[in-house]
């Protein structure tokens, strides 16, 4: 899943950035993202259809100790995920290199030319082995290149920047997200009562629909708000927004910790918050941590620094995961918890300084936005020819 995601994140961001216009360039890569928010619903829908189908085989099980119908449904859950996998590798392999790609990286700036020009008027593409390559001296990608270029403090911040950015928020989404039914069954909410196992029945069910709450009542919508504002507001005013909303809603959750768990209407407000929590990850650096690496970085880097801001963000995911599991339990089951909601907030809170080093992309070509002369852009056609296989 690592190589897989890995490549695909950078692919599909950078793809989605290179074939849009600069007027919808932001909404093109903000609908790519989404279909994290889908996923996530889809996910939780069939876990929840699965896990109704095998509602009598559960509850049939010998005891709470040996729930071997629970086997069977993470199995199924797991093997169903190679769906989408497949369905996407589909396109993957067929989906064209973009015009880009073909000028700055292959230097092939007739082919190039061509498939730009196949694209808008038959919105197709052709794919000739025969044609002549005339190559062009552009500069090429090269560890030298790469030190050279973000080398420089005015290359090397946005980086560092879109690094840090995905790093922050990373802990924060996937420290909630992977941890949804222990942050719930912390403040006692949609914990049930039965034994045995019912017990187990009811606790899968809940976490399934729980999860489906948060995704139609944060994470989707969010996805969409970003969307539609993303080329009028920009993608700085976005992200500033969302990571000083978060920082104040994890500061509210976890020091109002113990006072949001203290009655049952208290408990609804810490769900609402929760989910507000979810919409303003969407609408805000979720998104845009997603959307500005796809388009600050010259062609020939692109992809590889979208990968290495990618990256940082799944070592924050890491980090998130290990870290809760640790220290959740400190001073009792569950006990930490709200100290942990405090830690994200901190992050949040150090996303908005991120943000200042990253750049403002909206409304402005993926040329300008790589901070590269490109008026000695392509040097010179070679002048040299190879020599002729019959001399």
């Amino acid at each position: 899943m690592g190589i897989g995601i890995g490549g695909d994140y950078p692919l599909s961001a950078v793809i989605s950035s290179e074939f849009a216009s600069t007027r919808i360039r932001g909404r093109m890569i903000a609908a790519v993202t989404s279909s994290q928010g889908w996923g996530n619903f889809f996910s939780a829908f069939v876990a929840l259809i699965t896990v109704a189908a095998y509602k009598q085989s559960i509850l049939g099980d010998p005891s709470i100790d040996k729930p071997d119908h629970v086997d069977e449904v993470w199995r199924i859950l797991i093997g169903l995920g190679c769906v989408p996998g497949c369905i996407a590798l589909y396109f993957r392999l067929t989906i064209p290199e973009t015009p880009r790609f073909t000028m700055d990286i292959e230097r092939n700036i007739q082919k190039a030319s061509d498939d730009i020009r196949d694209v808008l008027t038959t919105g197709t593409f052709t794919v000739d082995p025969d044609a002549p390559v005339h190559r062009v001296n552009v500069p090429k990608a090269s560890w030298t290149d790469f030190r050279a270029y973000f080398g420089q403090w005015k290359n090397g911040k946005v980086l560092l920047g879109t690094s840090w950015s995905w790093f922050a928020l990373d802990i924060a989404f996937y420290g909630l997200n992977l941890n949804n039914s222990i942050v719930l069954q912390a403040i006692n909410f949609g914990t049930p009562s039965s034994q045995g196992t019912q017990l187990v029945y009811d606790s899968l069910w809940n976490i399934c629909v729980g999860n489906l709450i948060f995704s139609v009542g944060g994470l989707l919508p969010g996805y969409y708000f970003t969307f539609f504002f993303i080329d009028i507001w920009g993608r700085k005013p976005i992200q500033f927004m969302g990571f000083t909303i978060l920082t104040v809603l994890f500061a509210v959750l976890g020091f109002g910790f113990d006072k949001l768990n203290a009655t049952d209407l208290a408990r609804k407000g810490f769900v609402v918050l929760y989910c507000i929590t979810n919409f303003f990850q969407n609408f805000g650096p979720n998104t845009t941590i997603f959307i500005i690496p796809g388009e600050a970085f010259p062609t020939r880097y692109r992809s590889t620094a979208h990968g290495i801001s990618a990256a940082s963000g799944k070592l924050g995911a890491i980090v998130a995961q290990v870290g809760f599991a640790q220290l959740k339990d400190i001073g009792g089951t569950n006990h930490f918890v709200k100290h942990i909601l405090e830690i994200f907030a901190f992050f949040m809170l150090t996303g908005i300084f991120s943000t200042f080093l990253v750049p403002e992309t909206k409304g402005l070509s993926l040329e300008k936005i790589s901070q590269e002369d490109q008026e000695a852009f392509v040097r010179a056609y070679p002048t040299t020819k190879p020599p002729s296989l019959l001399s």
